[in-house]
């Protein structure tokens, strides 16, 4: 059974496996490239990686239209528990196994104050281990930190999400210092870039900088999809 991913711009992210929807960090009204709008985008599962605007995005209202369970660390479940809708709180270093797969936080050097002002915890990224065995990292908004040495040699991640832009998270010559040297996956698919000016890092960029590498770079266009 494979996983199907569909990039939507930014870090939205739409992931299918084993007949279930999950969306991460839905940032669709304001996303300058997004394909699709809120009122469209499916979802049985939404995965909040931070509380940040650009990230928590439209899933209050996916959330309540759709029905979908909410996924995020404790403080931010609960702030979406606040907002009228389902939610399942985790923390860092906690797995769970989901209809969808075993799910875990981990680290994540970033900030986490929700749109509101509310305190939305510890910014983190997410490991899923597929129920079919595929196991994927999703990095979220980070700067370089040595624990991606232990998720790689840990977790051994087929496949990583990893922010690229530079300014607010890894620019291209750290997320390839971390995927060559650290992380090691078999794929790659570089996220958070170009919605912004401050985000100035290209695919090109990382691809120059992985230089003669095992791991496939999957450069997508927002929209498009491909499955691993």
């Amino acid at each position: 059974m494979s996983t199907t991913f569909t990039w939507y711009g930014h870090a939205a992210l739409g992931l299918e496996t084993s007949g279930y929807k999950i969306l991460v960090d839905p940032f669709f009204s304001g996303n300058p490239a997004a394909s699709i709008s809120a009122d469209k985008v499916p979802a049985d599962f939404i995965l909040i990686t931070h509380g940040h605007g650009d990230h928590v995005g439209d899933a209050v209202s996916i959330a309540k239209r759709t029905g979908a369970l909410v996924i995020s660390n404790f403080e931010i479940a609960n702030w979406f528990e606040k907002q009228g809708t389902k939610s399942h709180g985790q923390h860092l270093g906690g797995g769970f196994k989901h209809p969808f797969g075993y799910l875990k936080l981990t680290l994540a050097l970033h900030g986490s104050g929700l749109p509101d002002g509310s305190y939305g915890g510890n910014p983190a990224g997410f490991l899923l281990t597929t129920v079919d065995g595929q196991k994927l990292y999703i990095a979220g908004d980070t700067g370089l930190f040595g624990d991606m040495k232990l998720i790689g040699e840990y977790y051994k991640p087929d496949l990583i999400l990893i922010p690229i832009g530079g300014h607010f998270t890894m620019g291209p010559k750290d997320a390839a210092y971390a995927t060559n040297k650290w992380l090691k996956p078999k794929y790659a698919i570089p996220m958070h870039y170009g919605t912004n000016p401050f985000l100035k890092g290209t695919p090109k960029e990382y691809i120059e900088a992985l230089g003669n590498t095992d791991t496939k770079v999957l450069t997508l266009n927002p929209g498009e999809q491909v499955e691993f």
